[in-house]
């Protein structure tokens, strides 16, 4: 199976603080990797990286076989990177429509102005198409502010797949979510997978973490600690040294 993303020897440091030591990860095609780790454990950071939010101090990064190292986050976005944050990235005062198609606008660089004015027919289809795939189609016309969390971060996910990712980077999709609306998430995230998506999760869900990924990755003050299957992670004993002490 090839790799989707490569990542190699990853290195970020801030003033005398190193959040990466030398990350080696790859993400084979078509599979769900799990990232985790204690917190501060240089996750976040990992992401941030690979899409040119912050540059490595050193290191580099492969998407599809393409050197995309210090690429700007337009660029990595439209090699094929989707990714989600901690927090939604919504326009909260526009309706649930609408934040789909903006998504879909800001990959084509159009203008907010443009919105109401282009042939917008087949982005609306493709956006109805995902509401109605994620079960949030009934919430299209409701401003993006007024749904529930859970709602939200379905939208969130919408969002990142009108653009037709290869990979979706996902920062805790499962945080401040109801059980239920969990589920549902995990349940689109399975999917995905099953059209060919390929994924990379940061989350600290353990459970869910365990159901949903082929592997796992345990990143642990900046260093990779553990790789594996969720089993192997499971009895891993560096990496319940690493969450619970010892």
């Amino acid at each position: 199976m090839n790799n989707i993303l490569e990542i190699k020897g990853l290195r970020k440091k801030f003033y005398q603080l190193e959040a990466l030591a030398g990350v080696d990860l790859a993400v084979r095609e078509g599979e769900i990797l799990g990232l985790i780790g204690p917190n501060g454990s240089g996750k976040t950071t990992l992401f941030d990286c690979v899409t040119g939010i912050q540059r490595s101090t050193s290191g580099e990064i492969y998407f599809m076989g393409k050197r995309i190292t210090g690429m700007k986050p337009h660029h990595v976005y439209k090699h094929g990177i989707g990714r989600t944050f901690q927090l939604v990235q919504l326009f909260p005062g526009m309706t649930v429509l609408d934040n789909m198609i903006m998504a879909i606008q800001e990959s084509k660089g159009t203008l907010l102005s443009r919105l109401f004015t282009r042939d917008e027919t087949e982005d609306v289809e493709k956006a109805i198409g995902l509401l109605e795939f994620l079960n949030i189609v009934h919430l299209k016309d409701e401003l993006a502010r007024c749904l529930s969390y859970g709602q939200q971060k379905l939208l969130d996910l919408g969002m990142v797949l009108m653009s037709d990712p290869s990979l979706i980077m996902l920062d805790e999709p499962m945080a401040g979510v109801n059980a239920t609306l969990g589920k549902e998430i995990g349940e689109r995230l399975i999917e995905l997978n099953r059209r060919g998506c390929s994924f990379l999760i940061i989350e600290h869900n353990m459970r869910m973490v365990m159901n949903l990924c082929h592997r796992i990755v345990v990143l642990d003050h900046g260093e990779k600690i553990a790789e594996g299957t969720p089993e192997e992670i499971q009895n891993d004993e560096q990496v319940l040294a690493a969450y619970f002490g010892g």
